[in-house]
């Protein structure tokens, strides 16, 4: 027998308007009434009826999301917290993975979700054009990247404070050859590498270190990527005693190649990462930490929130918060390295 509202509602203890607001992302709920709710329905194999709340609405119940790179970590981690959410809410996902510019041209030309969806979810940055696009579609629009921007709820976190964070605690244990791994290389419009890099600067100036570009190297955003960086700082003329990645993959990967040279962390190189990655427990990874799956969650909610809420005033940004976590990867230099 199919499982109702009521059915629901009498297991978790709770009203079925409760499990309505709950399962649609409304406000008025709290996060672990929410959970209960969302694990009682999943248990029960409850799902909104979708056609009666199809012709009553006139929605498709169906939320578009474009990413840039659906296999990299964070991207995909952003997408499965948010698939969640409106999962439990009786929403379906269409993906449109925009890794190539030949793709991104063609879905910003043909716009292919407009009248298919009710909301979309970007988790790229889309520029003055594109952006023009999406606000043409009507729908509510999200973001989990970039900054604040018009007609989109951005949740996202501070790039630079958080990068300062990173770099700053080096200089405060004694660095002064500090090198960065970045991800130039990353997606286009992507604001995350230069926000973090300008940080780096910025903290070396404060310090009153003199900035030297051979202490930079791109990685991809990537663990292998990583690693090539990292091999490329060895090999400059006078290595750097600690690194900042601008990712935890990255900093995995730099752990390989100090490990492959024979290079012991944190004692002959400190390293630090940004993310808080699920294998950086594992690795014992120094890093910034930031809730990568709750800013998918959230932006998820916000959308449905809209939905159910037209006539309020979405937020245009919401920044979520980070934190330094310290691990087995830094340390003070040896008083005897090269500085």
């Amino acid at each position: 027998m199919t499982a109702r509202i009521t059915d629901v509602a009498r297991a978790a203890g709770v009203s079925a308007s409760t499990v309505s607001r709950a399962l649609r992302g409304q406000p008025g709920v709290s996060d672990e009434v929410r959970a209960q709710i969302t694990a009682v329905a999943g248990r029960l194999g409850y799902t909104a009826s979708r056609s009666a709340s199809s012709l009553a609405s006139g929605r498709t119940f169906t939320i578009g999301v474009v990413v840039p790179y659906v296999g990299r970590w964070f991207f995909g981690t952003v997408l499965d917290a948010a698939e969640k959410v409106f999962s439990a809410a009786g929403y379906d996902v269409l993906l449109y993975n925009l890794g190539s510019p030949e793709t991104r041209k063609r879905f910003f030309t043909k716009l292919p979700v407009r009248k298919r969806v009710d909301a979309v979810l970007s988790l790229l940055i889309p520029d003055e054009e594109e952006s023009a696009a999406l606000r043409s579609l009507g729908v509510p629009l999200a973001s989990t990247v970039g900054g604040a921007r018009p007609g989109f709820t951005v949740v996202g976190i501070d790039d630079r404070i958080g990068a300062e964070s990173a770099v700053r605690h080096l200089v405060n244990l004694g660095h002064r050859r500090i090198g960065m791994i970045a991800g130039a290389s990353g997606p286009l419009h992507w604001t995350t590498p230069i926000e973090r890099r300008q940080a780096y600067l910025d903290v070396l100036a404060e310090a009153g270190i003199e900035h030297d570009p051979a202490l930079e190297a791109d990685g991809d955003y990537t663990v292998e990527g990583g690693e090539r960086a990292m091999t490329e700082l060895l090999a400059a003329a006078r290595p750097p005693t600690a690194v900042f990645a601008q990712s935890d993959e990255m900093a995995m990967g730099a752990l390989r190649a100090l490990r492959r040279h024979r290079l012991k962390v944190p004692d002959d190189v400190s390293v630090i990462g940004f993310d808080d990655h699920e294998l950086a427990d594992v690795v014992g990874l120094t890093t910034v930490a930031q809730p990568v799956a709750g800013q998918g969650a959230e932006a998820a909610r916000l959308l449905l929130r809209q939905l159910d809420e037209p006539a309020a005033e979405p937020p245009g940004h919401v920044q979520m918060p980070i934190r330094l976590v310290l691990r087995e990867t830094t340390a003070p230099p040896r008083p005897r390295g090269p500085q």
